[in-house]
């Protein structure tokens, strides 16, 4: 729980700073004129923080019984499948 606690207080700031920023209340013509890498940063900063909170979980209760091994084999098999999912994503 105290990493629960700890990404919380980390992310929930950083959501609420960004998403009052960009609301369409506040801003309404902010997505108008907006360049795509502006709008990509603010994915990807959204997405590091899910996933920050998603494996902080999934390691808690995943590697509670499990050899460092295992999970070291684990996450490079899971390295090498994220890698051709890219590639074969980008190539033609």
């Amino acid at each position: 729980m105290p990493n629960s606690k700890r990404i919380a207080g980390l992310v929930g700031p950083t959501l609420v700073a960004m998403l009052v920023s960009e609301y369409p209340l506040v801003q309404p013509h902010l997505y108008d004129a907006q360049i795509p890498p502006v709008v990509y940063l603010s994915g990807v900063l959204m997405f590091v923080g899910g996933l920050a909170i998603v494996r902080a979980h999934l390691y808690q209760r995943g590697s509670a019984g499990t050899s460092p091994t295992v999970l070291m084999a684990l996450e490079g098999v899971l390295l090498v499948l994220g890698l051709i999912m890219t590639f074969k994503a980008y190539s033609r």
